[in-house]
């Protein structure tokens, strides 16, 4: 009878050990409830004992949470339609606020972040929303961690992902890029003409200074055309028309040109044999006067 009851009072001791028995992880806390309330503070890891069908414990995860948060269309300040979704990092800091302060407190942050990034997209202009996303980040974080400091919520880190724009947006901003960069390199050329400008002005004064360099930079331009395809060359003139041109075109004294020869008297006819000299002939041919 005694052997009887003292495996009965182990057996009981062994299923009030069994039921009163928790393990708490390294990245949990656990928060014990005696009838309904909170007792003591925050259980930490490893093994803990509650008193069964009294004590209630909930365990609470104090890893960091990644949540992301659904693409929410809005229109910025500039009136742009956008679609942006983001991602939220946060971690418990206070199990027990976690527990009694909000209901849910991952569906509270989640929903949070999604006013709030409707808020951000309607203070902003898009371009802030596509270049300075950093300061958007952190004026995000602070509107999603002022709440949920009374949740035991801290907000580790907030990033958006992407803004998603519409097509006739994204053909106006690739026209606008390709004007932009059409009109550098218009400037850029234009540069280079000016500069390129300035040299031959320069080359053009040394050319002056010297005539036969203007000939030997001829040559090279024809042996520059030459090499680099088999090609036949014709020149409109030779190269001494071009002395001959440039010795014309400068200024010298004006000298006479020198008087002409006197024609030297030619001599006369000699008869031709059987004829009678002019004189004889004039005397001999009939005259109009005598005719009848």
């Amino acid at each position: 009878m005694v052997v009887e009851l003292i495996a009965a009072v182990l057996s009981a001791g062994a299923l009030y050990f069994l039921a009163g028995a928790r393990v708490v992880q390294q990245f949990e806390r656990g928060v014990v409830f005696r009838l309904g309330r909170v007792r003591g503070g925050e259980r930490g890891p490893g093994f803990t004992m509650v008193v069964p069908v009294v004590d209630r414990m909930r365990k609470v995860n104090l890893q960091i949470v990644t949540m992301p948060v659904p693409a929410q269309e809005g229109i910025t300040r500039d009136n742009v339609t956008v679609r942006v979704d983001a991602v939220v990092y946060f971690k418990v800091v206070n199990a027990a606020d976690a527990i009694i302060n909000v209901e849910d407190y991952r569906f509270a942050v989640s929903q949070m972040a999604q006013t709030s990034l409707r808020s951000i997209i309607g203070k902003s202009d898009l371009d802030d929303l596509l270049s300075n996303r950093e300061k958007l980040n952190q004026g995000l974080e602070l509107m999603i961690d002022s709440p949920a400091i009374g949740w035991g919520v801290q907000i580790d880190r907030v990033e958006i992902k992407d803004v998603s724009l519409p097509e006739t947006m994204k053909r106006s901003m690739a026209r606008q890029a390709e004007s932009e960069r059409e009109r550098r390199a218009r400037i850029i050329n234009a540069d280079a003409e000016f500069q390129a400008s300035k040299k031959l002005a320069q080359a053009a004064h040394v050319m002056g200074d010297a005539p036969a360099a203007l000939q030997l930079r001829l040559l090279q331009t024809v042996v520059a055309v030459a090499a680099e395809k088999n090609s036949t060359l014709v020149l409109p003139f030779p190269v001494e028309l071009l002395r001959f041109l440039e010795r014309a075109t400068q200024p010298g004294p004006a000298v006479a040109a020198p008087a002409a020869p006197a024609a030297a008297p030619q001599p006369a006819a000699a008869p031709v044999p059987g004829e009678l000299p002019d004189p004889l002939l004039d005397s001999v041919r009939p005259r109009p006067s005598d005719a009848v």
